[in-house]
């Protein structure tokens, strides 16, 4: 691996400021998916090292949470700055281990960077009330105040944004982090550590801890010290953090699988609805909770979207990530073929038509072709399934009354796309769709000032925007009375 810094490639755990070895000897190969290389090792780290995290984060809150939220906000700065000086070194550590083309890495480096920034300056402005009281003699206000120890537990598509997402707002609102970050991709999670201690951020504020999810996620989980849990992957696993987390009643919030509908208009260039639709699916090489995973085309222009959609589709570059003109990297894993594969033939079984898609051309195990299915009905799993692949499934649609039931059918909340230059079915659509996030004549929709999240099972909370720094805020209410006043109901 080539680093302008190599200091930023790190093989251990961070705890309390420490580069830390599993105390067996555990360790685990970082595999890069484009080619099946060993990148490095990671240890496994035993359960005393686990809750050793929660020891010293527990004892850094106090100075932390005593420092001004303009100091704070300074040494998140600081992190912000080196974040962008060494872009090129942290893009090529994600390209490496998740495989990603280097220009989205560069950008998923300067997207996360943008969040640090943005609750630095957040944390200033984390203002209570003042409440008109209703008592005699009495101000009665609220201040915000930080929950406690965040765990953040992170996904491999975006391994180094949605640490700073989660962790920059915990840490402005005054909390210390445990971050676990997925294993095929710590490195990102790692480097990101070595950054925070160059930037001043006190030891025990910013942790790194590895090892098996199941085991770490039980054993912090548990801890009552821990206060707040965020997570993003998977709605099975989010639905067993929430069991994990009840008995000491955590502060939750997740940020769960998506099933995005992308609804094209019978008003809209079928080339520009084209365009923007292979966007919207196949970003991440469809690994992406955002992706487009259900296309609902309006019938009258259908056979004329599929065609420039094809088109288009063709065009799209599939390989290393680290090669030039590359639009597509490999998925994850073997799995996730295997996965891919298994999704696109429950379709053909029951009655799909493989437009494009020869996986004969995939240039390694780990690569998917782009795929396009046209005639996808509700009963196929590419439908009712959240496919984190690049496997784009057509379906015609009627009219709005159709597609809106079409798009809300599925457990899932996260976000849609609209395309259409009407006004009244934009409203119509915007205000009748169940999802948190809807996008409309735009693939674009997320960044700081955006409250990220989901409805239904896609989730709890919001991360991003003014909203996001809250879920690591407790409100308390104060009732300030007057001495020698007498008290009353």
């Amino acid at each position: 691996m080539k680093l302008s810094d190599p200091r930023l490639f790190r093989q251990y755990a961070y705890i309390g400021g420490k580069w830390t070895h599993g105390d067996e000897g555990r360790e685990e190969a970082v595999i890069n998916p484009a080619n099946g290389e060993v990148i490095g090792h990671i240890p496994l780290l035993e359960p005393e090292q686990i809750r050793a995290s929660v020891d010293v984060a527990d004892e850094a809150f106090a100075q932390w949470r005593a420092l001004r939220a303009d100091e704070r906000c300074e040494r998140l700065l600081a992190w912000y700055d080196l974040l962008q000086a060494h872009r090129e070194d942290l893009a090529t550590i994600m390209t490496l281990e998740q495989g990603k083309p280097m220009p989205d890495a560069r950008g998923e480096v300067e997207y996360g960077a943008s969040f640090v920034r943005w609750f630095a300056e957040e944390g200033k402005r984390t203002y209570g009330e003042t409440i008109p009281s209703h008592i005699p003699n009495a101000a009665l206000g609220t201040i915000k105040e930080p929950v406690g120890i965040a765990l953040l537990i992170t996904p491999w598509n975006f391994p180094l944004a949605m640490i700073t997402r989660k962790a920059a707002a915990a840490m402005a609102a005054g909390c210390p982090v445990i971050v676990k970050p997925a294993n095929e991709t710590p490195f990102s999670a790692l480097a990101l550590a070595e950054l925070a201690e160059r930037a001043g951020i006190p030891a025990g504020i910013f942790n790194v801890v590895l090892g098996d999810a199941a085991q770490v996620s039980s054993l912090l989980c548990a801890e009552d010290r821990v206060k707040a849990v965020s997570f993003t992957g998977s709605t099975r696993v989010g639905r067993l953090l929430l069991e994990q987390s009840a008995p000491t009643v955590k502060r939750v919030s997740m940020e769960l699988g998506g099933n995005a509908p992308f609804i094209i208009g019978p008003d809209m260039d079928p080339k520009e609805a084209a365009l923007a639709a292979v966007a919207a699916k196949f970003q991440t090489a469809g690994q992406d909770c955002l992706a487009a995973n259900r296309i609902l085309v309006h019938e009258s222009i259908h056979d004329a979207f599929i065609e420039h959609f094809t088109e288009r589709m063709a065009a799209l570059t599939v390989g290393n990530g680290m090669e030039s003109e590359v639009d597509l990297g490999p998925l994850i894993h073997r799995r996730a073929v295997e996965n891919a594969r298994a999704t696109v033939d429950d379709a053909l079984s029951k009655g799909a038509t493989l437009v494009a898609g020869d996986q004969s051309q995939a240039p390694g195990e780990n690569f998917f072709m782009p795929v396009l299915l046209t005639g996808v009905t509700q009963d196929m799993q590419v439908w009712r399934q959240e496919c984190f692949a690049p496997v784009a499934g057509v379906t015609a649609y009627r009219d709005d009354d159709e597609v809106i039931a079409l798009a809300n059918d599925t457990e899932y909340g996260l976000a849609a796309y609209v395309y259409t230059h009407d006004i009244r079915r934009i409203w119509k659509l915007l205000r009748a769709l169940e999802f948190g996030m809807v996008s409309v004549n735009s693939v674009k929709m997320t960044g700081p000032p955006v409250p990220f999240g989901g409805v239904k099972q896609s989730g709890l909370g919001r991360e991003g925007g003014a909203t996001g720094i809250d879920e690591y805020l407790e409100t308390k209410y104060y009732c300030l009375g007057a001495l020698g006043s007498v008290s009353g109901s």
